[in-house]
């Protein structure tokens, strides 16, 4: 073995022999194993660097290597370089400049799962499913998932085309943006008739809980909440422990989430405790194939506990649980290390969870809404997505004054915001009906 391959083996036994060895005759195989494979990786990349047409650095072959290993396993799995994973902590805290969509790598395609509301890409009329086939008029097929986020983020005011496949389109279109600040403020509220409110909680980033507290106590100063809807569609997940917080607002006792992965130290869960902040009221949870990870735990939690009902179509499915784990060389690696379960043992990893009540979302005749769709991406469509396990159980404009409504109407200014969306006037209607139906059983 040549001194370079040697080289390359020893840097790649550094990053990988990590933890205690195993012990006895298993332990040697073990290792012999991994130096089999350490070889035959050095000689590729002998090989490689010797004979390949053009002259590649060798970090940017390693590097390459490690993206391939870890996008081989899942679509959530990826090697991260020291921008990606500054990206990454941005994605949780502050605000970056972009124009606010969800994407993932399917079938090789840059794919949208949802867009940001009220953002660029949003405004723009990008919708679950579509394709990203250039960015600038760079093709996105020769993009890792990270290089299509670099791209696609920019100054603020700049201006960025994207060419997309509509889902169900033949043709591609341009769609021309600019960037603009993407605001981590994950809570919307309204209220929608005295007493009863629409709560909407579009990611799940480190202040998403103390936002929903905020929102549900300038509610209660106005008088008792009488009804929520708690809107999760289109929202893309986020930050595991602000899922469980969020869920503990409404519940004060039990399981909320379980999570198990191959090491024991993967293996958590997380019970709702008895706290001054929860609230009692009534409530449905809407979602739909865009409400994904973060937002099927609440979901989940809150539908097995039968706290809430659930309404609107099919969540996205991804059960998995990614950690960011730093390398010395500031980088990183997002790895999926475990499956979360529900309450009741069920993991909705690739099958999503069934609302108590399906009802698909109706495109108005108007505009569409940031919510209409056609078919919405879900986990199950994503290359390499991970089957269940055999452990499953199973503009602004100046503001009106209001005149009070009427009891059991809605008010003013919300009947156009109900009259356009059919899913949640369905979940008002529910919410509304909820303590009749609680009283009978």
């Amino acid at each position: 073995m040549g001194m370079k391959s040697r080289a390359a083996a020893l840097f790649l036994l550094s990053l990988l022999t990590f933890g205690s060895s195993m012990p006895g005759q298993a332990g040697a195989a073990a290792e012999d194993s991994r130096f089999d494979a350490l070889k035959r990786f050095s000689q590729v990349l002998d090989i490689v660097e010797r004979y390949y047409v053009k002259e590649t650095p060798r970090p940017d072959l390693v590097n390459g290597a490690l993206k391939g290993m870890l996008e081989s396993l899942d679509p959530h799995s990826t090697v991260l370089s020291k921008e990606e994973f500054k990206d990454m902590q941005e994605n949780t805290s502050g605000e970056f400049f972009g124009i606010g969509v969800e994407i993932t790598m399917e079938n090789n395609q840059l794919t949208v799962v949802t867009p940001i509301e009220d953002t660029p890409a949003d405004k723009a009329g990008m919708k679950s499913g579509d394709v990203i086939l250039a960015v600038g008029g760079k093709p996105t097929m020769e993009m890792t998932l990270q290089e299509a986020v670099s791209h696609i983020r920019g100054p603020k005011g700049s201006e960025i085309v994207l060419t997309i496949l509509h889902r169900n389109a033949k043709d591609p279109v341009d769609l021309r943006m600019k960037r603009d600040a993407i605001p981590l403020v994950s809570v919307k509220s309204r209220e929608l008739e005295p007493g009863y409110y629409w709560i909407r909680l579009t990611r799940f980033s480190e202040r998403t809980t103390q936002e929903l507290l905020d929102a549900l106590e300038t509610a209660k100063r106005k008088g008792p909440i009488k009804g929520i809807v708690l809107d999760l569609r289109n929202n893309p997940g986020g930050l595991l422990d602000q899922a469980v917080s969020v869920s503990d607002v409404f519940l004060s006792k039990g399981v909320i989430v379980s999570m198990r992965g191959r090491q024991e130290e993967t293996a958590r869960e997380f019970t709702a405790k008895a706290q001054a902040t929860d609230v009692n009221a009534p409530l449905v949870v809407l979602v739909n194939a865009g409400s994904a990870s973060a937002s099927e735990i609440v979901a989940g939690a809150l539908g097995d506990q039968k706290r809430a009902l659930l309404v609107g179509e099919r969540t996205f499915g991804k059960g998995s649980v990614q950690n960011i784990i730093p390398l010395s060389d500031g980088s990183g690696l997002k790895l999926t290390v475990a499956l979360y379960y529900t309450p009741s043992g069920r993991s909705i990893q690739a099958e999503g969870i069934m609302p108590d009540l399906e009802i698909p979302f109706e495109m108005p005749k108007e505009p569409a809404t940031p919510l209409s769709s056609l078919r919405m991406l879900r986990e199950q469509d994503l290359n390499k997505h991970l089957e269940k396990t055999d452990g499953d159980k199973k503009g602004k404009s100046k503001p009106k004054a209001e005149k009070p409504a009427a009891p059991g109407e809605p008010l003013p200014d919300a009947k156009e915001f109900l009259e356009r969306d059919n899913q949640l006037r369905m979940g008002l209607q529910f919410v509304k009906s909820l303590p009749k139906i609680q009283a009978i059983h």
